[in-house]
């Protein structure tokens, strides 16, 4: 007897392996700027490695809509380790003088804010993000620093020294010597190769040597 088929069918799961390997993490629906649906995907690592390039050199090379999403996923990321993330609304208030994701995205709005390029405190806010909870133990400082540093008009030029060039001699540099083999075996942990940095900067790198050796 023909018994009629009524399995509900397995959720596809598609390049598991590839997820796994790359460590990608998915920005919350809830908090993706301006996106119905949230289905871009970050690899942890290449954030912090771009956003530790920046903190060290004062200077960015990447495409700023591109930069400018890497700076949001890093921020929300960050903010939503702080406590105040899982409380009630009503001790969000307390604490917060607001919901908790009413503060995410005014923060997130004020960046977004810059359409043209970085503002020109890229720097102290790449710093900010790489080490908000030993800089700021509260939220709420955090937040107001973060805002502070998104409250000006003046913005930063896309820098034309080649790329790869400019990081390895911030690594070089005769004081860090001794933390050279620490500092390339962080970066090839984090997956930072030549054709990652060709992905990433483009032609740019390319049009600055030609300059230079001009």
């Amino acid at each position: 007897m023909e018994i009629p088929s009524n399995e509900n069918p397995q959720p596809s799961v598609n390049s598991t392996g590839d997820a796994d390997q790359q460590h990608n993490v998915v920005v919350p629906d809830v908090l993706n700027h301006g996106c119905k649906e949230s289905k871009h995907e970050i690899a942890d690592s290449e954030v912090r490695g771009i956003l530790e390039v920046i903190a060290s050199t004062g200077r960015f090379w990447h495409d700023w809509d591109k930069l400018k999403s890497m700076l949001s996923f890093q921020l929300k990321q960050v903010l939503s380790e702080y406590p105040d993330a899982e409380m009630t609304s009503e001790q969000q208030n307390a604490s917060l003088g607001e919901p908790y994701l009413e503060l995410v995205k005014r923060v997130d709005e004020a960046l977004h804010g810059f359409t043209e390029g970085p503002p020109f405190t890229l720097q102290r806010l790449c710093e900010i993000l790489l080490d908000a909870r030993s800089i700021y133990p509260n939220l709420s400082k955090l937040a107001l620093a973060l805002e502070k540093n998104l409250l000006v008009t003046s913005m930063l030029s896309m820098s034309t020294d080649p790329y790869l060039q400019s990081v390895m001699q911030k690594i070089a540099e005769p004081e860090k010597a001794s933390e050279e083999p620490k500092l390339h075996s962080d970066l090839v942990q984090m997956g930072w190769n030549n054709r990652c940095f060709e992905d990433i900067v483009g032609s740019s790198e390319t049009s600055s040597v030609q300059t230079d050796n001009s």
